[in-house]
């Protein structure tokens, strides 16, 4: 039987075996095959099982829906092809497939490499980061990213104030002044 798998730090191993009818793939619950995670739609793509055919086809999405790093609308998704949507990678892997597609070597320069040799790292590029590796603490603290040697970015001075309270004074003073005026016009009658 056909299944999607998550390739993504956190999530990897994560699974949904897809059915004779339409999979959803999506954010909220209502989805199919939920993935919550904000680079992903809420309703992201559906997935067609038709005859021996796995069809793709993107429904309107944010940022898009990529097989083996081409941008679709529709398209057919192979064994051990990845589907990415939003950032989250899912492989497709088809029933005995799948327990040899993880243990088969990724390349065939990978194949020909001795048993002893080191695997390539993977790219984790498009991995939603959580939290902050050791290695980021023992670097020290994060820089903000702004400039702060520059004036763009610096205290407000309180001159606005000052116009604002010196000419509240001032106009305070000129109206204390016409009715003091007024009052003694009006007591010297």
């Amino acid at each position: 039987m056909a299944k999607l798998v998550v390739l993504n730090a956190g999530m990897a191993g994560r699974s949904h075996e897809l059915k004779v009818d339409k999979t959803t793939i999506g954010r909220v619950e209502d989805n199919s095959f939920q993935i919550a995670e904000p680079s992903v739609s809420s309703h992201h793509c559906e997935i067609l099982v038709r005859g021996e055919e796995i069809v793709v086809k993107d429904l309107n999405s944010t940022n898009g829906t990529f097989i083996n790093g081409q941008k679709i609308i529709e398209g057919v998704l192979k064994t051990g092809q990845v589907l990415r949507v939003g950032q989250i990678e899912i492989r497709l892997e088809i029933g005995a497939a799948s327990a040899t597609a993880s243990a088969a070597p990724a390349s065939p320069a990978a194949a020909s490499a001795p048993a002893g040799a080191a695997k390539k790292p993977i790219d984790q590029s498009l991995a939603m980061q959580r939290g902050v590796s050791l290695n980021e603490l023992e670097q020290g603290p994060r820089t903000s990213g702004f400039d702060t040697s520059s004036k763009a970015f610096s205290k407000k001075t309180n001159k606005t104030n000052l116009w604002f309270l010196i000419g509240g004074v001032l106009a305070f003073l000129v109206i204390a002044f016409v009715l003091f005026y007024v009052f003694q016009q009006i007591k010297s009658q």
